[in-house]
Parts: C-alpha cells; structure tokens; sequence
C-alpha cells in the first residue's frame, strides 16, 4: 500500500477548534477528584449528585470518568478520577469519552498546568487510521482556556506530536529512506526551510562512510537529510536524528520477536523532525541545522560484517563488533559534521540500546551530558513538562571497554553491562569535550495504553527539550 505522505501528521482532530478562549460563558465542568478529595466533594454536593455518584460505583480511580446528568438528559457535570494524586494527563482520557460540547475545569489551575491540561486534552483526540477502511466519525469536544493562554505554544507542540506519531507509526514498507526524506522535504517546505540530501555513493564521496556502509545493502539507498532554518546572525542549534527506518539487525539478525517493532527504529529521527518543528512554529531565535541520516539496515551482498574495519568521517576507525549496533555509526558521522561548525549546542535523540529500556523502563528516557549545568537546565525541564527523563552518567571508567586491538575503536563493548552508557562513551568520541551536547536513548514507543498515550509511536523527551530550549534561546 502506498501512503500520500500528505495525509500524515494529522492523527487528531482540527487542533484549531478543540479549544476556547474564556470569554466567561457557560461551559460544563470537569471535577479532578483524588480518592482523598471526592469525600469532600460529596459533602458539598449532597443530595442527587452525590447519590448518582454512589449509584454508580464512582471511586475516583486513577482516569475514571462518571457523567452527571442533567434534568434534560445531558451533562450537568463531569467527574475525572485522579487515583492518589492528580495526575494532569488524565484529561487525556476526556477528549475522546466525552459528547461534543464546551467544557471547563471546575477549579483553576496554575499557567503551567493549564497547558499540560490543554496538551493532554489535545493529545487525546489522536489517532492512527491511515490504514483503515472506516474512519473515526466524532466531533471532539472544547475545552476552555484562560486568555492568557499560549495557544500558539500548545498547538505547535501538540502537532509536534502528532507528527512524531504518525510518523513512527507507518510501517516501514510505507517509511523507508525515501519516505523520510520527504517527510522532511515536507517540514522543510512548510516552514521556508533549506533542504540538501546526500544519498547512495554520494555519500563516500561526501565523505560520510559510516551512514553509507550501514545502508548500503538496503533497497532503498542510505542517505542524510540536511535542513537549515531560521537567524543566520543566532546561536546555533543543531539536532540529530538516528533514522533507521527498518532494523533486521544486519548480519547479526535479530530473531523474529525482536523485529516486530522495529518500523520505530527511525524514532529519533521522527523526534527530532517533531521538535525541530516546533522551533519553528514557535520561532525560536536560533541558527538552526537538523541532520537526519535515515538508511535500513539490510541483509544483502553489499551488507557490513562483524570484524569490519570502517573509516569515520572524523578520520576515526571503527571495528564492527556486531552489526546490530548500527544506530550509533549512522550518529557518529552526524555528530562530527554537527561539530564540525562549532554549534552552540547539539542534541541527538535514537533508540540506541535495549540496555536503556532494561536501566529505565520505556516510560522514561535516559539522557547523557558532560555539562552539570546543562543537565540542571534538562531536568528543570523534565519537571516543568511532566515529560519524563533521567540523567545516566557518561562514566569513563567503562570508555576502555571500547578498546580494539586493530582499530581506534570498537563499536560495542568487549563485555555485557551498562550497554546504554557505553554506547554514549562511543558517540562522546565524535563531540568535542568542550561542546554543549544533550545524548538520549530513548524507546519512541507506548508498550501499553494511558490517558492521551495509545499503544504505538510515541514523542518522549520531546516537550522537555523544547521547554528547555525556549529558555536557552527565548522567543
């Protein structure tokens, strides 16, 4: 099947119309109820309410929703089950569940957790249907918000989201190389970007040997995206994206079970793509550069070997320890062209190691940096966004695991532990120890479904790097 690549990023609804601006008209309110607070709001609501909710078993369980009717058979109220404590992103649960209508909170919330609401309500009404026959027929409901409210900054993250979704969601049959080029090409139009792609051979002769040799048994040839926005006088940004559409694991296959989800290998690539997007419409002050190197990972004659020697574009050579850690030679060659213009700051985002999801679950993404400062500014961030990463440190007493007896270095370890940490030890190789550098290996993917999170592709760590890039750059 062949997908318009058009009709991607738009899993929701009209992110334009879920939302009001408070103008003090009547809308229906939603109670945020932990188990503590429902007594109280028992109390206050004595009487058919407060029976209703009784009737009805209503527990204030954690994403729980009761409707409370109104005399004419609509809804007077609504009840949104927090658990123990509450949990903004529960309101995920609302912009699906709920009959077309104008909603509001019941109690004010802060700034900043009115927007994680609104991005919650927001991110709720996603979808992935490209590939069915029927579509979702429904009308998302409206949630009021403040006057104040950056409604700029919520649908610029929120199809931020979307994209990075829909995105890792496509199969690779329909993501390969090619697709992800012009998904980029796409982005790059929208918001006036430039655009260069190297691919295939081109690539040698560019001097990007690694990217090259880990695509180049593929179908589809490899090839790195380049795009350049915004103030050319501003502090340069530059982001790097792992784009490998499809991992069999090359030589090394990996067995049948853990290639089922391996369409989302090219995860860093869409999460850069999404966050690049959202300094864009949000029109940071930045000299811009993303750098995406998107190429599958094949078996065929042209594939690389365990016990390769392969030339870097840093002049580095690397000896193939296993040709399923493919993700970090494809970043190395990245991240010494993103070097190579003295940048202000260089983010990479991949799904790089199972070590990382065995460390840290799939729910929260482990980042590396040299700069305690830098790390302070990320995690301030983290907490400010509800967008959950943790610090592992890039400990050089594992660098020597690294070493190789006929090369400069290896591209795994000699030994089985801390494979996340190591894996960031190689790419820390390629960056001036100098340079402001953010590392995250993350898992791009919801295993289970949550509140505004179903089960599939997922944005993770994009919301935090971006709040911490406003900071760093303002608006």
């Amino acid at each position: 099947m062949s997908v318009n690549l058009a009709t991607l990023n738009k899993g929701g609804f009209d992110l334009e119309n879920l939302f009001i601006v408070d103008k003090g008209r009547p809308a229906c309110p939603i109670y945020l109820l932990t188990k503590q607070s429902l007594k109280g709001w028992l109390e206050e609501h004595a009487g058919k309410q407060a029976a209703w909710v009784e009737t009805n078993h209503f527990k204030a369980a954690h994403s729980e929703i009761l409707l409370l009717p109104d005399k004419s058979g609509g809804v007077e109220a609504v009840l949104l089950g927090q658990g123990v404590e509450v949990d903004i992103f529960t309101l995920g649960a609302l912009s699906k569940a709920l009959p077309s209508g104008v909603y509001r909170l019941a109690h004010e919330l802060d700034n900043g957790d009115m927007e994680l609401a609104a991005h919650a309500w927001l991110i709720g009404t996603y979808h992935f249907d490209t590939y069915l026959p029927q579509k979702p027929d429904f009308e998302a409901p409206q949630l009021v918000l403040p006057k104040d409210s950056r409604l700029d900054r919520i649908q610029a993250l929120g199809a931020a989201v979307f994209m990075v979704r829909d995105l890792i969601n496509t199969p690779a049959a329909d993501m390969g190389p090619i697709e992800l080029e012009m998904a980029a090409r796409n982005l790059a139009e929208k918001f006036n970007a430039e655009i260069e792609v190297i691919a295939g051979d081109a690539l040698v002769e560019a001097n990007y040997p690694l990217i090259h040799a880990v695509g180049r048994a593929a179908y589809e040839a490899p090839r790195l995206i380049d795009i350049r926005w915004g103030n050319p006088e501003g502090k340069k940004l530059v982001l790097v994206g792992k784009g490998v559409c499809f991992d069999s694991g090359g030589l090394n296959l990996k067995p049948g079970s853990y290639m089922d989800l391996m369409k989302k290998d090219m995860g860093g690539a869409a999460n850069i793509l999404g966050l690049a997007r959202a300094v864009m419409q949000c029109g940071l002050d930045v000299n811009l550069r993303v750098l995406i190197g998107a190429v599958e990972n094949a078996i065929g004659p042209e594939a690389f070997r365990p016990g390769d020697i392969l030339p870097s574009r840093q002049g580095m050579t690397v000896e193939i320890g296993n040709t399923d850690a493919e993700g970090r030679l494809v970043l190395a060659d990245m991240l010494t062209e993103a070097e190579s213009e003295q940048p202000d700051l260089i983010i990479d985002m991949a799904t790089l190691t199972g070590a990382a999801r065995t460390a840290l679950g799939p729910e929260v993404a482990p980042f590396f940096v040299r700069q305690d400062a830098l790390a302070n500014d990320l995690e301030a961030a983290v907490h400010a966004e509800s967008d959950p990463m943790w610090r592992l440190p890039l400990w050089a007493g594992y660098d020597d695991w690294l070493s190789s007896r006929v090369a400069d270095v290896r591209n795994i370890s000699n030994g089985p532990h801390a494979g996340a940490i190591t894996a960031a030890l190689f790419l820390s190789r390629f960056v001036d120890a100098q340079t402001d550098w953010i590392h995250c290996d993350i898992y791009a993917w919801n295993p289970k479904s949550s509140p505004g999170r179903p089960v599939g592709g997922e944005a993770q760590g994009m919301r935090a790097l971006f709040r911490m890039l406003e900071q760093r750059y303002g608006r």
